[in-house]
């Protein structure tokens, strides 16, 4: 009996013992996944369907990635109605420029964020717009098989696993956009990187948002903010038709103080353009427009700029190169998603960029989930481990002394990268991200505690 007492407690405390290794090797795991994914497999068949270039299904990818389709007038004369008297409402209640130095930190026009305006609600819009993003399926029929389907049901549930502040707003709402200017001042970002679709186009699961450009030029001027363009892969988009829209947005919008010009090394003050999925058009129809002898040139014009392409794979580099672009960004907040996105391959693009007389522009970002519209995809989330992953990033980017460093992004609540205020929520089966145990606006502190470090640091680059 004294034998069999003794075996039993042996096995117990093996038990034990084993079931605690075990939980030790699961947090290790984990650890490492949110802490330092760099190697953690572009190649793997999850993140190569979020490229159009490197996987043709584009019913996988979210509005960004399209290719977009020309929108057709909203049948509904009310919602059509509903617009013009939002737009006109905000033109007349943008108030005049206030001092506001005194109350927010001082705006770092070298810190440049990236900010969507395709929201909608059915108080100014007449219905919500990207709130109810469709479920997108995997590209494999049986995988896609093992997960939900249909599109998200607002205002309680929306496509997006953090919930926001201000709650699912219009981009229309002059509230929501002084809350934003306001928000993203304090932040000590300096540079409003606005995506933007042609007059009459948008993503395929929203609305044209081009005539709210005046509005939110108008509230950055109030926050001393400066405002450029992140130009989406519209329909047909090319050398003619990419030289017709820079002519567009300079002459329509470049008088007004709150355009951003970058000044160059060699005094000259230029306006800046992001081109998203740059990849996806060949270097030869770039040059076209970006080399001094091309075809369709820019260069030398009332219309020359700084364009910037994004870079995905290291090849992507030569590409744009002989393209003629200016400088390059790398957009994803994925850390080991893209070649780009992976901060330990900063150096290398940084140097590239220096022998090439390129910009190289890092983009940092708090973290990554989307798994509210993409539910196959967790294998490229990345915890933000209350702020620390952010914190990666930044020190990551300032190693390489960049002349400008990116934010993805101030409010891409699709794929959790969003540094806007956000709330806890917990509603029937759906409990929504937070970022307790800090507060709503952790990230816009942690954004501007890094702006200063960044400006001080820069400082001793000069020196």
């Amino acid at each position: 009996i004294l034998n069999y007492d003794i075996m039993a407690r042996f096995r117990r405390r093996t038990c034990i013992i084993l079931l605690l290794f075990i939980l030790f090797i699961c947090s290790i795991m984990m650890a490492l996944k949110t802490l330092r994914p760099d190697r953690a497999g572009f190649g793997d068949p999850f993140g190569l369907g979020l490229l159009p270039e490197l996987q043709q299904r584009t019913v996988l990818l979210d509005s960004k990635q399209n290719s977009l389709n020309r929108v057709q007038a909203d049948p509904v004369t009310r919602v059509s109605n509903l617009h013009s008297i939002a737009v006109n409402t905000m033109k007349a209640s943008v108030p005049p420029v206030n001092k506001l130095e005194e109350e927010l930190s001082s705006p770092n026009y070298n810190f440049h964020i990236f900010y969507y305006s395709w929201f909608g609600n059915p108080q100014f819009d007449g219905k919500y717009i990207h709130w109810n993003h469709p479920l997108l399926p995997h590209w494999d029929p049986k995988i896609a098989n093992n997960y939900p389907k249909g599109r998200h049901n607002p205002p309680e549930d929306i496509g997006a696993n953090f919930y926001p502040e201000l709650g699912s707003y219009s981009s229309k709402d002059p509230s929501v956009i002084e809350a934003h200017m306001k928000q993203m001042r304090s932040a000590s970002t300096g540079v409003i990187v606005l995506s933007w679709y042609p007059p009459g186009m948008a993503d395929e699961n929203g609305e044209p948002t081009d005539d709210l450009v005046p509005v939110i030029l108008d509230y950055a001027h109030k926050y001393n903010l400066k405002v450029t363009f992140h130009i989406e892969p519209y329909k047909d988009r090319d050398d003619r038709s990419m030289y017709h829209n820079v002519k567009y947005i300079i002459d329509k919008y470049g008088s007004h103080p709150a355009f951003y010009r970058h000044k160059t090394s060699t005094g000259r003050f230029l306006p800046m353009f992001y081109v998203y999925d740059s990849y996806v058009t060949i270097p030869e129809i770039w040059a076209n427009l970006l080399t001094v002898s091309g075809s369709q040139t820019i260069r030398n014009t009332p219309y020359d700029a700084l364009f910037i392409a994004l870079l995905v794979e290291e090849r992507h580099k030569h590409d744009i190169h002989r393209s003629g672009f200016d400088g390059m960004y790398t957009y994803f907040a994925t850390n080991g998603f893209s070649y780009g996105s992976s901060h330990h391959n900063w150096a290398s693009l940084k140097a590239f960029c220096d022998s090439n007389n390129l910009m190289f522009i890092p983009s940092v970002g708090p973290g990554y989930i989307d798994t509210s519209i993409r539910p196959w995809n967790n294998h490229n989330t990345r915890n933000r481990v209350n702020g620390k992953y952010y914190e990666t990033a930044f020190s990551a980017a300032l190693l390489v002394r960049p002349e400008v460093i990116s934010i993805t992004s101030f409010n891409e609540w699709h794929e959790g990268t969003q540094i806007e205020k956000a709330v806890p929520k917990r509603t029937g089966q759906i409990v929504y991200l937070d970022y307790k145990p800090h507060k709503p606006n952790v990230y816009l502190e942690l954004t501007q505690k890094w702006s200063e470090k960044y400006r001080k640091e820069q400082e001793q680059w000069l020196m």
